[in-house]
């Protein structure tokens, strides 16, 4: 079933009607589905995020492996650079005590140092990746095939997301091909647009939770579970409502692209919280010890969504908003 940002039925967008009935269920299958999407990106962020909606809503590992694949695939439409053939992934946080450093000599750029949050790096071709630059932070595409790329093993221990390990990769003077002029990716509008899509992927997930509170309150339903029900639906609706909202204004507005994300992410990022607690007080431990997928589903939303840093993201709203005249 299709996850819709629109308040009624519509026909799926150009990504969305190209899923398959049966979805995978597994990182092969869910790598392999990216490359099918990745090579019909679509021009609607809309049918974007309820793509990722509605993998997520399946199954939060498969939503996961794709959505890097679509994020690199727009960035190097954006770039006006080719996209090779194969799986792709985004490796863009910073961290680690050996920050990744990209040099170059004679023209040819190489890339030495740890990144750390590297999805998927024993399993991905290829990725985008951000290294230093002299003063700035410059994005590269990256062949994770060749000598001298070194994914860590043994440090993934999540319980949520377990099929995808997420450690640390080391570099040893990799070549690299630029893309992009120097601090292009953090600046580029699309950059915040991405954060929304990871943002669709935890409304997804929410929704799979939300279906399984439904499904209980069809069978036996009583005042408790109806009240917890209606609850949930409040939250979805608010974090549906919000993505819809950021897709319609990128489209005919002119938003300012930080400031948007950050107030979806969070909106959204707060309804994921509230269904989570909600399914668990209105089903009892039950499910989470008997039911799979729903067990692997809150475990897994509960690790994806803290990729919102819950205070620090809202003391930087707030910071954005402060720097400005009042919104309301």
């Amino acid at each position: 079933m299709i996850v819709t940002l629109t308040a009624h039925e519509s026909e799926p967008g150009a990504l969305a009607g190209r899923l398959p009935a049966e979805l995978p269920n597994d990182v092969g299958g869910a790598l392999a589905l990216a490359g099918l999407l990745g090579r019909a990106q679509s021009d609607s962020l809309r049918d974007t995020w309820e793509t990722l909606a509605t993998l997520a809503a399946h199954d939060l590992g498969v939503a996961r492996a794709v959505e890097p694949h679509l994020d690199a695939a727009a960035i190097l439409a954006q770039a006006g650079q080719p996209m090779a053939d194969g799986s792709w992934g985004v490796f863009a946080a910073e961290g680690e005590d050996d920050p990744l450093v990209a040099s170059e000599a004679s023209g040819v750029w190489t890339i030495s140092g740890t990144k750390p949050w590297c999805s998927l790096a024993d399993r991905l071709d290829s990725a985008l990746i951000t290294a230093a630059s002299g003063e700035t932070r410059r994005l590269f595409a990256v062949d994770l095939r060749q000598p001298g790329v070194a994914p860590s093993t043994g440090t993934w221990v999540a319980r949520g997301l377990s099929e995808i390990p997420s450690g640390p990769v080391h570099f040893d003077r990799v070549t690299v091909t630029p893309v992009g002029e120097p601090a292009w990716y953090l600046t580029r509008p699309g950059f915040a647009w991405g954060g929304i899509g990871v943002a669709a992927c935890w409304f997804g997930g929410a929704v799979g939770i939300g279906r399984t509170v439904h499904a209980a309150a069809v069978r036996s339903p009583n005042p408790f579970l109806l009240e917890h029900l209606g609850a949930i639906d409040e939250q979805l609706g608010s974090a549906r409502r919000a993505l819809a909202e950021a897709a319609e204004l990128i489209e005919t507005a002119e938003p300012d692209p930080r400031l948007l994300a950050k107030r979806v992410r969070a909106t959204v990022a707060r309804a994921c919280e509230e269904v989570i607690v909600r399914s668990g007080h209105a089903l009892g431990p039950a499910p989470l010890a008997l039911d799979a997928a729903h067990t692997k589903r809150v475990a897994d939303l509960q690790l994806y969504v803290r990729q919102h840093h819950a205070e620090r993201d809202l003391a930087s709203l707030g910071e954005t908003l402060a720097a400005g005249d009042a919104p309301w």
